[in-house]
């Protein structure tokens, strides 16, 4: 461990798991970060999804994770994410309506620090990529802190800001909007990993497009996103 991440650590309070798992978390904290200048057929992404008991960022709890890679603009379907994260008590029946995972399936899931773990050995240090990321993000970042006592502290690739700018003039909001306007569907919605799929679908339509507009990398992206953002166009 370096200096950084020690002190980092202490601030913190420290990681709150321990053994193997502590030693897996290390390891994810220690890994170097993704070059964000190689292009995008070299680039891996990860796109994200999360199911809640609602949509309250500073109370609600991530019941599951969803995740698909896109390596070399192709989604690896072999090696997609999922898990659900064990619940004290599962979430109303209103909410279960929504994501459709049952009280019974909440209960028995995996041990909610075990399931962190999975989830950024899976992610390693690539960009992460969602639609209105700011929800994931946050759900994320606090689940994180709370379970394994590390922040994700990631930057996040938001397509809701970069599809209109690669496509100026649709009329798209939603993500819906978007897969039909690509014809991306006809899978299941509101479930973590094929929501994750779905919007990898669209990362790979938002890669081909950049690349023709000459912003063929990670970090390209991310200064498009910026530029977005700071216009307040969405």
């Amino acid at each position: 461990m370096n200096p950084f991440t020690a002190a980092l650590d202490y601030l913190l309070g420290g990681p709150k798991v321990g053994g193997a798992q502590e030693a897996r978390l290390g390891l994810w904290r220690d890994l170097p970060e993704d070059d964000l200048r190689r292009p995008h057929r070299e680039a891996r992404y990860v796109v994200v999804d999360t199911e809640t008991t609602g949509l309250d960022m500073k109370r609600d709890r991530v019941i599951a994770i969803g995740a698909a890679a896109v390596a070399a603009g192709r989604i690896e379907l072999a090696g997609c994410f999922e898990t659900v994260l064990r619940q004290d008590r599962p979430s109303p029946d209103a909410n279960i309506l929504i994501h459709g995972i049952g009280g019974q399936t909440q209960l028995a899931g995996v041990d909610p620090r075990a399931g962190m773990i999975d989830f950024l050995e899976f992610i390693g240090k690539a960009p992460l990529v969602a639609f209105r990321a700011e929800f994931d993000a946050a759900m994320l970042e606090r689940s994180l802190k709370s379970i394994v006592g590390y922040p994700l502290r990631r930057t996040w690739i938001d397509l809701a800001f970069l599809l209109p700018a690669l496509f100026p003039g649709t009329e798209c909001r939603t993500l819906d909007d978007w897969l039909d306007r690509f014809g991306v569907g006809g899978g299941e919605r509101h479930h973590a990993v094929a929501d994750a799929l779905a919007t990898a679908q669209l990362l790979q339509v938002a890669l081909v497009a950049a690349d023709r507009a000459a912003m063929g990398t990670p970090a390209a992206l991310f200064a498009m996103q910026k530029a977005q953002r700071w216009l307040g166009k969405r």
